[in-house]
């Protein structure tokens, strides 16, 4: 899946040009952005939190393919948002429908942190998906 949504505008968000590390709670796995290896996939905006959770098999649930269009993709950013691109108009409208709000929350497929600070995500307990894709 993945791709792009014609129904939302463009969003600014750069690739950071310098490594950091994103940890996901509550497991605790720390991965380590490199990127010279950015984009890896098309799920989300290049270099989103949700496209570097699939690539180190970090389970996020994303039910439209990471383009914006629904909210199963809600974490929230403990520390480091700051270094993430602002929320957009239509992610904030996303977000209305996901439970659980909080200030700090945000749609994986749209965060894009710049590499200025090293990030904390926490991924709700009704959004981690117990089942795994083969990959093959």
């Amino acid at each position: 899946m993945g791709g792009t949504n014609p129904y939302i505008e463009d969003v600014d968000a750069p690739l950071p040009t310098r490594a950091y590390r994103i940890t996901f709670q509550p497991s605790g796995e720390v991965v380590e952005v490199d990127p010279a290896r950015l984009p890896y996939s098309r799920e989300g905006l290049p270099g989103s939190l949700l496209e570097i959770a699939i690539a180190h098999d970090v389970d996020i649930d994303h039910a439209c393919g990471g383009v914006c269009a629904c909210s199963t993709c809600h974490v929230i950013v403990e520390a480091g948002g700051e270094s993430c691109n602002p929320t957009s108009e239509d992610e904030e409208d996303m977000l209305d429908n996901a439970p659980g709000v909080r200030p700090d929350s945000r749609l994986a497929c749209q965060a894009v942190p710049d590499g200025s600070a090293d990030v904390v995500v926490t991924i709700p307990d009704w959004n981690r998906n117990a089942v795994k894709e083969s990959h093959g």
